[in-house]
């Protein structure tokens, strides 16, 4: 399946994808936005841990056990599968294998890359953006995410994600 994804210019000048921007008005006297020259085309397949090293410029250890990481992207209507060894986190690896998919601040902190787990296990200590109890209803952040198991997960929109952290919250409070 043949996707487009940003260029890591875009993403880091502008912190969201450009899929998810405006072009800017042809007034615009900051930075030059030309979408065309700034995507690359990437194909999103199962990749063995040893290609994705490869392409990542990392060592591969085939003492760390490695697992299928399935995410249904929701916004975008794709589904990404994708081997990813136990002590990496699931969004770099994608990454370092072209596959695009939502984040913000890469520390847990907020919930742009959040998902639902469907089916699997998956370790994230550094999980702030999410309460313990939207991690016991099986919400998850693949930027801090280490897979323990073969997993698959979707993407969820992040206001779904805050009201749902709200209504907790305000529950808690209200008892």
């Amino acid at each position: 399946m043949d996707l487009r994804s940003p260029c890591s210019l875009c993403t880091s000048i502008h912190r969201k994808p450009a899929f998810y921007r405006r072009s800017p008005s042809p007034n615009a006297t900051n930075y030059p936005f030309r979408p065309s020259k700034c995507r690359r085309k990437t194909t999103s397949e199962l990749q063995t841990a040893v290609e994705a090293a490869g392409r990542a410029d990392r060592s591969y250890s085939p003492s760390v056990p490695s697992h299928k990481v399935t995410v249904h992207d929701r916004q975008r209507g794709v589904v990404h599968e994708f081997l990813v060894p136990e002590d990496q986190y699931i969004l770099h690896t994608a990454e370092a294998q072209d596959i695009s998919l939502p984040f913000a601040c890469r520390h847990g902190c907020c919930t742009s890359c959040a998902v639902r787990i469907k089916s699997g296990e998956l370790r994230q200590p550094e999980a702030l953006g999410i309460s313990a109890e939207l991690k016991a209803k099986g919400y998850a952040l693949l930027c801090v995410g280490f897979p323990s198991s073969d997993i698959e997960v979707e993407t969820q929109d992040e206001d779904e994600v805050i009201c749902i952290t709200a209504s907790v919250y305000l529950s808690h409070k209200t008892s």
